[in-house]
């Protein structure tokens, strides 16, 4: 099994340690020696302040939502504890943690996981023990339960005599998180000699050197997940040296990375080195950082490192542009997509994990990450918290029943907040080069779309899960609307949909095995131009598209404009000996898939199943849904189909109860082994049939400049806006290009221009650029231009653009 999976992060050290290891020291720490009665009473803060952040304030146990929500907490702790049967191998029946042949494989982890959730049912226990409104508040029995079962389990399998097993998460993040959240909560029943032998297992598992290196599974949220364990343990045995080295050893995780795990200046987040991972181990990241930064202020380990700065900017940078009405779009939730059911807060019972239930932790942890922030970015962040909350129709996270009771009384005192007020979606154009990610927000609606390339993988799969996301970096395009379509892809999309069929997408139907290509995002496709230019508020995206264990051969571009997104497709060519398809839509239709299909105004039948082959179509339209233009007319062919599918089918954890959902699907067949295939549609979210009719007929609104496999680019002379993606130098429109490169222009009505290029290659060491338009004068550009010819045409000349990382260059002009 390999090592480079890592759910989550390690961190912990002294301070002397932390010097040892290369890690910056901030304020100094007193040496480990006898602990004196002012850091007793430090310690015994900070044991509280955990005790708050675990068990959450300011809500009444006798007001709704939190009164329920404790009841049941009550009685699923009084489950566990009847339940509770210490055994040879066990401490719940159906959580066996002896492994007869321990090793790192499949099996394997599934014990160690069953020792990890033995204790988070402990800590489950200890939480009802002190919360109030449980029924079971400071009862004796459950105190004694509770005691039994961390001796029941320190002696059988987490001590420091033990050689861990199965998956490394659970050993040095899982267990010992839990155990040390009932250190804290139980502290003072928990004898000196058990807490002793307790954190003797900890640093058996989790020693100072698991952060001698930020690499490996050591890093980003993994790290920051590590020093949550080391400070408690600190904390809970008064060891000033181990708070100060997981203090320091979160310095590593602040500043921008350019490769391998981490945040980015253009606001990715990557985590497994290739896999976007904003909205999951992202969420782990920024709540983790959240509960330490809040831990430690004011105390003598305070977070000072000026770094932290960044974790502040990326709220806006690197996750509020994939928040939409709540949800997190799942195109930077990796493996999750494939998680149908969790465990809920209490452990007993199970919840639908979806888009919506991951986003509203993030919400949640944004609220504490603004306790530590200025007071402008607090009101803001506070602001944006509430508007996603008062948006989000389709999952209310006040009903959300998998965030724990500290979450919802957050988002809870920011809904009561009356000085508060509710801030809009964010508009714009967002596109985040390091991961091969964009996201198009307009009023109304908001698109997301996945690519990959050398860098980022197509998809990631590991530990049973997400066994099918083979084509989510084939080009998929989600999309929302503010007031529709927000449980697209929340309501059973991921076990039902065809993995074949991912809308936008350009797939071969080459038959693919679970997991195909190996765990951990490793499949990269071997291809450099991918990305694009964007003034931030439209866009010129493109792929240069090979499928994954196919030959299969794609040039895929998106236009994103202010009402609508323009895909091009060209050069497609495999030799599979299978069909080739490229996917304009999959909608979701839930278990009835009653909506109307419109095609040149005729409607098609609603039952299913159906299909026809749409011969010259101009438009389409799915009530409640949007528009689809095909620009001269297309042979597209369109269905209903009722698909079943259960989660055990893509993730092998996963619920094996049999789901059903009705989906409406258009796609180009491009044929068996295609050479050349093409298409063009445009995708209006949230259009009437009135609008995508008339669209249609504006047949001049938009111009084709190029469609091959050299050049792809449109020009919408309505809006002043054209965008040419040069996979080879050429000419396109009034764009002629030397070397391949990403352009988009943008005419205003005061009579400037801007022209907006990049290098989604990253290897361009000279580029000119000619613009076959008037220009009198260059207002600014950036240092990258060496040269520029304005008169009857432009001619940019550019230096090396290779170390710009594909970012955008920006030059503003004036027009002749």
């Amino acid at each position: 099994m390999t090592t480079r999976w890592s759910r989550r992060g390690f961190l912990a050290a002294s301070t002397g340690t932390a010097v040892a290891l290369g890690l910056p020291v901030q304020a100094s720490a007193a040496p480990p020696s006898a602990v004196t009665a002012v850091e007793a009473d430090e310690f015994a803060t900070l044991r509280q302040k955990w005790r708050t952040l675990v068990l959450g304030e300011g809500f009444s146990p006798t007001s709704e939502p939190f009164k329920s929500r404790l009841a049941e907490l009550g009685s699923s702790a009084g489950q566990l504890r009847a339940s509770m049967a210490p055994a040879a191998g066990s401490l719940w029946p159906d959580l066996v943690y002896a492994d007869p042949e321990p090793d790192t494989d499949q099996e394997s982890y599934g014990y160690s996981g069953n020792m990890n959730a033995s204790y988070s049912r402990l800590a489950t226990l200890a939480q009802a023990y002190c919360q109030q409104g449980t029924g079971l508040t400071g009862d004796t029995g459950l105190k004694d339960a509770i005691l039994t079962g961390l001796d029941h389990l320190h002696s059988e399998v987490y001590n420091a005599g033990r050689t861990r097993y199965g998956n490394w998460y659970s050993w040095q993040i899982g267990a010992p998180q839990a155990l040390l959240d009932v250190c804290v909560l139980m502290y003072e029943h928990l004898s000196a000699g058990r807490i002793a032998d307790y954190l003797a297992a900890v640093d058996h598992f989790v020693p100072d050197s698991a952060v001698a290196a930020y690499t490996g599974t050591s890093t980003g949220a993994n790290r920051v997940d590590l020093c949550r364990v080391l400070a408690l343990r600190g904390i809970v045995g008064a060891n000033p040296a181990k708070v100060a080295l997981a203090r320091d050893a979160l310095s590593p995780v602040f500043p921008y990375v350019t490769s391998g795990d981490g945040l980015y200046a253009d606001g990715s987040f990557v985590q497994h080195t290739t896999v976007p991972y904003t909205g999951s181990y992202g969420s782990v990241l920024l709540g983790g950082l959240g509960m330490l930064f809040a831990l430690l202020a004011g105390s003598s380990w305070e977070v000072t490192d000026a770094n932290r700065q960044i974790v502040f900017d990326a709220v806006e940078k690197a996750w509020a542009p994939f928040l939409y009405n709540g949800l997190v779009m799942d195109g930077v939730a990796g493996r999750a997509i494939s998680r149908g059911l969790s465990a809920s807060a209490s452990g007993t019972n199970q919840v639908q994990q979806n888009d919506h239930v991951r986003g509203h932790p993030i919400l949640a942890s944004i609220v504490l990450l603004g306790q530590g922030a200025s007071a402008t970015e607090n009101a803001r962040w506070r602001g944006l918290v509430k508007g996603w909350l008062q948006r989000d129709y389709y999952s209310p996270p006040m009903s959300n029943r998998s965030i724990g009771l500290t979450a919802l009384a957050r988002l809870k005192s920011v809904l009561d907040d009356t000085s508060i007020t509710a801030i809009a979606e964010p508009t714009g154009h967002r596109l985040f080069t390091n991961m091969a990610r964009a996201t198009h927000r307009r009023p109304g609606w908001a698109v997301s779309l996945s690519m990959a390339d050398r860098r980022i993988t197509y998809y990631e799969t590991g530990n049973g899960e997400n066994l099918r996301g083979w084509h989510t970096g084939s080009g998929m395009l989600y999309w929302w609307g503010d007031t529709f379509g927000n449980g697209q892809y929340s309501d059973a999309f991921w076990p039902t949909v065809d993995p074949y069929r991912l809308p936008g997408t350009t797939v071969s139907r080459k038959v693919l095995a679970d997991a195909a290509g190996g765990d951990w995002g490793a499949p990269l496709p071997d291809v450099n131009w991918v990305g694009g230019a964007t003034d931030g508020q439209r866009a010129a995206i493109g792929q240069y598209l090979k499928g994954l264990q196919s030959t299969l051969n794609a040039k895929k571009s998106w236009f994103f404009l202010d009402d609508t997104v323009v895909c091009l497709g060209a050069g497609i060519r495999c030799t599979d000996g299978t069909t080739v398809e490229t996917t304009v839509e999959n909608r979701n239709l839930g278990p009835t898939g009653g909506a109307p299909f419109l095609v040149d105004g005729i409607t098609k039948p609603a039952i299913s199943p159906w299909s026809e082959t749409l011969t010259g179509a101009t438009w389409a339209h799915i009530g409640g849904h949007g528009g689809y233009v095909f620009p001269g007319g297309a042979t597209v062919k369109a269905l209903r189909q009722a698909r079943d599918g259960r989660w055990s089918d893509i993730n092998k954890g996963g619920s094996t109860t049999a789901l059903n959902r009705k989906y409406l699907t258009m796609y180009v067949d491009h044929g068996t082994n295609p050479t050349a295939g093409t298409y063009v549609y445009l995708l209006m979210p949230g259009a009437t049939a009135a609008r995508t009719q008339a669209r249609a007929a504006a047949t001049t609104w938009l111009t084709v400049l190029a469609n091959t496999n050299d050049r792809q680019g449109v020009a919408v002379p309505s809006l002043g806006f054209t965008g040419v993606n040069f996979w080879l130098g050429g000419t396109a429109g009034p764009l002629v290009a030397s070397s391949p490169c990403s352009v988009m222009i943008s005419e205003r009505s005061d009579g400037t221009a801007v022209i907006c290029v990049s290098d989604p290659m990253r290897m361009q060491t000279s580029l000119t650029l000619t613009w076959n338009r008037a220009v009198s004068a260059v207002i600014s550009k950036p240092a990258t231009v060496t040269a520029a010819t304005t008169g009857a045409s432009l001619k940019l000349t550019f230096s090396d653009l290779s170390t710009t990382k594909g970012v955008t260059q920006r030059i503003t002009v004036r027009l002749g």
